[in-house]
């Protein structure tokens, strides 16, 4: 029985077995959301809500892998599960190869559905972590000042306080300050921290 705030985004153009499928997911203690097309579920669908969307592979309209398609191309990450009623191998690659938790045959056993669920809720957990972590280096990297930022890029670059200086047209001294206030702002001690969040955001050491 699951425990917490996790929501189940059901989409299926059969209605019996979005009735079936909500019915065993709600007893199993989730949030569902029920939607019997595509394009219903990506006009309601708000990314911020914990969950995991369970697809029903072949519908008319917007299928499961355009579905999939769609939520990359907006950046959404979103953990899904799909359903097929026959065992069509080369999609099932094409979907786990872009992220899919897992690929289930219709009728869906339930162990198996809750299991895959299971599996959902730690990669959900996992990607908001993630998305949490870099959203506050970013939050931080904004405190820099222009000058700050370009000490930063020279730094990661394994460049010396005496070598910045000298590529900025200033003295050693002064760039010690930027370079004191920059790490300071970033909350790193260390030069090897210092890369490890520079690679994180994307920035580029100075050549």
């Amino acid at each position: 029985m699951h425990d917490g705030n996790f929501t189940a985004f059901l989409i299926d153009d059969d209605p019996a077995i979005l009735k079936a499928l909500s019915r065993l997911l709600r007893a199993s203690g989730y949030d569902v959301m029920p939607f019997h097309s595509s394009r219903a579920f990506l006009a309601a669908h708000d990314s911020s809500i914990p969950g995991c969307a369970i697809v029903d592979l072949a519908m008319p309209d917007i299928d499961g892998l355009q579905l999939q398609e769609a939520l990359h191309r907006e950046n959404v990450e979103r953990p899904m599960i799909f359903l097929t009623g026959n065992g069509d191998i080369p999609t099932s690659v094409r979907a786990m190869k872009a992220g899919a938790i897992d690929f289930l045959t219709k009728p869906v056993r339930q162990s198996h559905l809750l299991a895959a669920l299971t599996r959902a809720i730690e990669a959900d957990a996992q990607m908001r972590q993630e998305r949490a972590s870099l959203q506050s280096i970013n939050d931080r990297l904004s405190l820099l000042t222009r000058r700050e930022s370009e000490v930063l890029r020279y730094v990661v670059a394994g460049r010396l306080n005496k070598q910045i200086a000298g590529s900025l047209g200033t003295v050693e001294k002064t760039i010690k300050v930027h370079r004191g206030r920059m790490m300071t702002k970033l909350g790193v001690r260390c030069v090897a921290d210092l890369v490890r969040l520079a690679e994180r955001a994307g920035i580029t050491p100075q050549a």
